[in-house]
């Protein structure tokens, strides 16, 4: 009727193309989504968001398990997006894009200008100022240390030469007294000061040292795996896999790891990755050709499960490295942060970060780490500090490394060697 015809929205086919036109997606407006990639179908809620034109995007780690094709997707969005936008994420590349940076740390909320890079040499300054920082107090400590040393000298000098004029005789007891009380009265009062001026100092001492703790960049010393250059460490040959009859979704694939290799296996999703995990640690096994391992291997899945959650992370060290001892648990603990009580956490209470760091320090900290280690998409749900223990871990390990992974900062810190690019079929 006529009301229905006024409140059409006529625009509507319209304004839905231009949206979908804008995250780059040509796919018909009818196109079921179980179509669509994984790329695609973040592209088309990414329309769904921008469609009735907000003043202000909310996007909570928008990145997060998402392929290539998804990540840029949101980076393009936001590229050209001119309203608002609050963006809580994780993701360096991401963040390289953004007009302003808002940390937050046990120290409060700090507003940064500028972009992932700027944040980063903001925070170099601010390092240096600590380190500056604590030079002084330290400076400054040691100071009261010594006036502290030099009062309680010139105090046993007068003691004692109070105590050899008493013996001879030459002052009268009235004023022995007087003087006894006075110089107590003195000792208390400078003993106050000085413990007082050194309290100040210790705090001092200690505030800049937590400070440059939260500032520093984690390095972590770990074994050497002594895994020769030019030995093979794992080879697959014209391998086809896949779950269904008929429906491969890996065809005739090969690749030779040697030496201390550093490869990340990178594909859209659905085009195979986990599948090759699978491979690798012979949950699956192919259809045709071979998958040979030539060396210990170990796997850090995004669940962590070479770890018993029911026991401490301790525990955890000593049954995955049984002759370790006391000491050497919690040394090779404490590199990735897990000091004192913390390594007594029990691993199912322990955060996406923490568990990852969990289990590198219980792979890479024993006597001879293994020489092939498998990550699977290890900095999904990671806080940035957590990643760059992380990255911090991976530099000092000298074995050979397969990553499955997207993100394109962290395959740069790790420093990957060569790149298995997998195509969806």
């Amino acid at each position: 009727d006529a009301d229905a015809l006024a409140d059409a929205d006529w625009t509507l086919e319209t304004r839905l193309a231009a949206a979908l036109a804008r995250v780059g997606l040509s796919a018909e407006p009818g196109t079921p989504l179980t179509a669509l990639s994984g790329g695609q179908r973040t592209r088309a809620a990414l329309a769904a968001l921008i469609f009735s034109e907000p003043d202000f995007l909310l996007l909570d780690e928008p990145t997060n398990n998402l392929d290539r094709e998804g990540r840029r997707a949101v980076i393009d969005l936001l590229a050209g997006w001119r309203a608002g936008a609050i963006v809580v994420s994780h993701d360096r590349e991401l963040l390289e894009t953004m007009d302003a940076i808002v940390e937050l740390t046990t120290l409060g909320a700090a507003r940064y200008g500028g972009n992932w890079s700027a944040y980063r040499a903001r925070k170099a300054l601010e390092l240096s100022a600590a380190h500056r920082d604590l030079a002084d107090a330290e400076k400054q400590a040691a100071e009261v240390a010594r006036n502290m040393q030099a009062i309680a000298e010139r105090k046993a000098r007068k003691d004692s030469a109070g105590r050899r004029k008493k013996a001879r005789g030459d002052i009268p007891r009235i004023m022995l007294g007087a003087m006894k009380e006075r110089s107590e009265l003195t000792s208390g009062s400078n003993a106050r000061l000085a413990e007082s001026r050194q309290g100040q100092a210790t705090e001092a001492v200690t505030a800049a040292r937590e400070r440059i703790e939260i500032l520093q960049p984690l390095t972590v010393a770990v074994p050497s795996t002594h895994l020769a250059t030019g030995k093979t460490v794992l080879k697959i040959e014209n391998v086809t896999v896949g779950y269904a009859p008929d429906q491969p979704v890996l065809r005739d694939l090969s690749l030779v790891m040697t030496g201390p290799e550093r490869i990340a296996v990178t594909g859209p999703n659905g085009s195979g990755k986990t599948t090759l995990l699978a491979l690798f640690t012979n949950q699956l096994q192919p259809w045709q050709g071979s998958v040979r391992g030539f060396t210990d291997v170990a796997m850090l899945d995004q669940s962590v499960s070479l770890l018993d959650p029911s026991l401490s992370i301790r525990d955890n060290f000593r049954q995955l490295n049984p002759g370790a001892d006391e000491n050497t648990c919690r040394a090779a603990l404490a590199r990735f942060m897990f000091r004192a009580d913390a390594a007594l956490q029990i691993v199912g209470s322990l955060s996406g970060g923490q568990l990852l760091r969990a289990g590198l320090a219980c792979v890479l900290g024993g006597g001879t780490p293994p020489a092939l280690l498998i990550l699977d998409e290890p900095t999904n749900h990671l806080d940035i500090d957590s990643i760059e223990a992380v990255e911090a871990g991976l530099r000092a390990y000298d074995g050979a490394l397969l990553v499955v992974s997207h993100d394109e900062p962290f395959l740069a810190a790790i420093g990957i060697t060569r790149r298995v690019e997998l195509v969806a079929t």
